[in-house]
């Protein structure tokens, strides 16, 4: 690994204070699988997360997909099998450091330096399985090894777990402004000073790769590249599904508890927001209204209110039924099982679209096709509102600003209506 300028470094720490990105709560996730590609990519890119993850008890386990033997390519079998042990060594007296020296750490000895993402991804499916969130190398990290455990993990999570990849060689090949890097996927996690002087230790563990190569090459991490590792935040890169939720995923939700698993009928969150975005309508009256995803139906009531019609449809069975239910008394009201972007959920001649909760869920490509069909759908001067948490759910391609974006992007809207609260995002837009 070349060592960086220190102009170079310091274009990366101006680029990460003028960015303001989400921060990883480390009380979250209850079960984390880290995934490295070699022993210390975890204490390079992911220590003070891992460090933080594990004091708040949630369980964390290692996969390690190579032993890193190939890290000296001059080296013969016998050789790499010692550099093998020693980097194994290492791996676990760093581990003591993090506090985590009782954490499982699964060895799973595939080729260094020729890393197979489909192979990897199969040994990864079982270990990802029952996770809630993950973090794994970079996917578009500059050294094949961690592409490919990047996009291995990535293929194998289930639609359930949070994904978070963080860089190594980035920081040392790519510049800040490399369209590369996904800038608008940056989460961070920011470390406390006990942290970042474990994280610092654990580093220091790794003396195999800290010390001169054999036949006096230059070391793979040289002094100069350690302050990239040694920095008060460590960044991550949140990972983006590339297809939209799957249908048997809200059935398996409203399945479960009490049939409401985001809480609609009892949250101040809900009932708030709720209350903000019928408020936001800009007209008193309208004529006839979908509400595409409406869940259990408990925004439907007040939509009721102020429509003459409502079509209101949903992904899950269970939440048709149990909307229908909340809903029957209500004159005008229909619910039927739609699952956008399925155009019926968007009936033609509508002068309202309430996306609540929903578009989030669809692909950017989806998504799209959301907008062409809303566009066909709403009558001219009709309106539509877009209303989403800004988290970002697990099962979801994209967060809310970036699929808020699409819709405001599309020059036949306009919008009228723009509220950014600490917990949502609200815009009504009407057709041109």
């Amino acid at each position: 690994m070349s060592a960086p300028s220190p102009t170079h470094l310091a274009d990366w720490r101006d680029a990460l204070a003028a960015r303001d990105s989400r921060a990883i709560d480390p009380t979250e996730p209850r079960r984390l699988l880290v995934v490295a590609a070699h022993p210390d990519d975890e204490t390079l890119g992911a220590g003070g997360l891992m460090q933080a993850v594990h004091a708040a008890g949630g369980r964390v386990e290692l996969v390690v997909a190579t032993d890193g033997d190939a890290a000296f390519p001059e080296l013969d079998a016998d050789d790499r099998a010692e550099l093998a042990r020693t980097r194994w060594a290492e791996l676990g007296r760093a581990l003591r450091v993090h506090g985590m020296g009782s954490v499982r750490v699964h060895r799973l000895g595939m080729p260094d330096s020729a890393l197979d993402a489909d192979a990897l991804a199969e040994r990864l499916d079982p270990l990802l399985r029952d996770v809630d969130a993950y973090l794994a190398p970079w996917s578009d990290d500059p050294h094949p090894d961690h592409a490919a455990a990047g996009r291995a993990a990535a293929a194998a999570a289930p639609v359930h777990a949070h994904g978070w990849e963080y860089p190594i060689w980035m920081w040392v090949r790519t510049r800040p402004d490399d369209p590369a890097v996904p800038w608008p996927r940056a989460v961070h996690y920011a470390l406390t000073d006990r942290q970042r002087r474990l994280k610092r230790r654990a580093v220091g563990c790794f003396v195999s790769q800290l010390e001169p190569a054999p036949g006096g090459g230059p070391p793979i991490l040289p002094e100069q590249v350690l302050p990239c590792f040694d920095t008060p935040t460590e960044l991550y890169f949140r990972v983006a599904r590339e297809t939209s939720a799957p249908v048997r995923r809200f059935e398996q939700l409203y399945a479960r508890g009490d049939g409401d698993p985001w809480q609609t009928r009892t949250s101040w969150y809900e009932q708030r927001k709720q209350a903000v975005t019928v408020a936001c309508l800009p007209r008193a009256r309208y004529r006839h209204a979908a509400e595409p995803g409406c869940g259990l139906g408990t925004l439907t009531p007040a939509l009721a209110q102020r429509c003459d019609r409502v079509d209101a449809s949903d992904y899950s069975a269970g939440a048709v039924e149990a909307a229908a239910r909340a809903t029957g008394h209500l004159p005008g009201v229909t619910v039927t099982a739609r699952a956008l972007p399925d155009p019926a959920a968007l009936p033609a001649g509508i002068d309202l679209a309430m996306l609540s909760e929903v578009l989030y869920y669809l692909s950017p490509a989806d998504v799209g096709a959301v907008v062409d069909r809303l566009a066909d759908a709403l009558v001219p001067g009709g309106d539509a509102v877009l209303a989403h948490w800004r988290g970002w759910p697990a099962e979801a391609p994209q967060d809310a600003a970036r699929t808020h974006a699409q819709v405001l992007a599309d020059p036949r809207f306009e919008m009228l209506v723009e509220h950014t609260d600490e917990k949502f995002l609200l815009h009504v837009v009407r057709r041109r």
